[in-house]
């Protein structure tokens, strides 16, 4: 049995530490900008809510890879991205975002909506860049670590098992728009698999693990 984790909310309805996912989701599910991290321990979690949130999530440099990595890594393309979703519980509140891996510059940042999932959240980051591309009539390559979404976008069907409710309507929407935007386009972006266990985590990771 896995032990129970602490949750700090540094902003959300009602910051504080909690020891149920079920009661930090109550603070964090829905709230725009919601700042929440899980730790393995009441002490760690304590110590942490003393300091600023900043010094655990998102706190390391992102990766910006050098032209030896490029070379090291098979990215040719100076205009690659990879993209990344962050998701708390399952289901729970989704995000996702794309950055630019030579400068890492984050091209664009959508949510948190309620009630997704990793996947989804996978899914419409990688149809998001590809619509990005497009309007930039742009062929780069974009990395992602998710084979689930990979393979969805390559079908062009989000293949969740996730259910409609009356609070993830704007993320279904999402998920309908995307995969008509699929049907109804060609692309000559490379997807391609991040290979974290040889290149560390992926430069568009939320660092909330």
């Amino acid at each position: 049995m896995s032990k129970q984790k602490t949750y700090v909310v540094w902003k959300g309805r009602q910051p504080g530490i909690y020891s149920s996912w079920d009661a930090c989701k109550a603070q964090v599910d829905g709230y725009t900008g919601a700042v929440y991290k899980s730790f393995a321990t009441r002490i760690e979690a304590e110590t942490a809510y003393r300091k600023s949130s900043t010094e655990f999530i998102g706190q390391s440099t992102p990766r910006i890879l050098a032209p030896a990595d490029f070379r090291t890594l098979g990215i040719l393309h100076p205009d690659a991205v990879a993209v990344d979703a962050a998701c708390s519980g399952s289901p729970g509140p989704v995000e996702y975002r794309a950055r630019h891996l030579q400068t890492a510059k984050i091209l664009f940042q959508q949510g948190p909506f309620p009630e997704g999932t990793n996947n989804v959240g996978e899914f419409l980051a990688i149809v998001h860049a590809l619509a990005y591309f497009q309007n930039l009539q742009s062929d780069a390559p974009i990395y992602s670590d998710s084979e689930n979404a990979l393979l969805w976008v390559r079908i062009k069907r989000c293949r969740t098992k996730l259910l409609r409710t009356t609070r993830n309507v704007v993320l279904f929407e999402r998920i309908d728009r995307a995969e008509k935007w699929l049907a109804e386009n060609r692309y000559p972006n490379p997807l391609l698999k991040w290979n974290t266990r040889e290149w560390g985590e992926i430069p568009a990771d939320y660092g909330r693990k």
